[in-house]
């Protein structure tokens, strides 16, 4: 495209931060952040890639804001109801948001992200737990915890080489790699997703109930320091 005619496209729709995470939120998506680049950006916005500096000062100000996007999609846990509830939201929430959006689990692990959408929601899930009766730093420990489980499980859901309904015939073919008289129980284990008296499909929940309700048994026994 001349410049002559993007310079037309500009005047029609200004450029603004706004537009620009948001296109890149969409080529992220699409591309993931490997493919995702200034030059890039500023094609699917039809403007110089040089004006794109007028709204965004790097690279690392655009991944920034990516964040702040994502971080928005998240429900904030509010204080003084059921601390479990609002963290089980908070977490079904995230779960979401960075399922959505398969390339922000890295950014939310890789970086220091102090943007006001994240400086909230971390200071409002440190409110819930603090006034559920968690002092400051085992609050700390308690949405560390709850994120490694939300993050981990993530990422293997968003990396993991199989669809689910793959599974009961890979197992099929995994079989003759599992002698009984070796690997008895593993071995157990794919019969029955063989025979589809287990699916083998791992549940976001279980690991949350489980965590919820030891971190519950914590804060009532008085909470010693980890």
């Amino acid at each position: 495209m001349s410049s002559t005619k993007r310079a037309k496209s500009s005047q029609r729709q200004p450029l603004s931060r706004e537009r620009i995470l948001q296109t890149a939120l969409i080529l992220a998506d699409q591309q993931g952040l490997a493919a995702l680049s200034m030059r890039k950006l500023a094609e699917a916005l039809q403007v110089e890639a040089m004006s794109l500096y007028n709204h965004v000062t790097h690279k690392e100000d655009l991944l920034d804001g990516l964040v702040e996007r994502v971080v928005a999609e998240i429900e904030v846990p509010t204080a003084g109801g059921d601390w479990r509830e609002a963290m089980r939201r908070r977490a079904h929430s995230a779960h979401a948001a960075l399922m959505r959006h398969p390339w922000a689990t890295q950014l939310f692990v890789s970086r220091v992200n102090v943007g006001p959408n994240m400086l909230h929601y971390l200071d409002q899930t440190i409110a819930c737990l603090h006034t559920a009766g968690f002092s400051y730093a085992l609050a700390d420990h308690v949405w560390n915890v709850l994120d490694s489980h939300l993050y981990g499980f993530t990422l293997q859901a968003l990396n993991f080489p199989l669809e689910p309904e793959h599974y009961a015939q890979a197992a099929g073919e995994f079989l003759p790699l599992l002698p009984a008289d070796q690997y008895p129980h593993f071995k157990a284990l794919a019969q029955l997703v063989i025979s589809g008296e287990h699916t083998g499909l791992q549940d976001f929940s279980f690991g949350l109930e489980l965590l919820l309700a030891g971190l519950e048994s914590l804060r009532l026994r008085g909470q010693p320091q980890p």
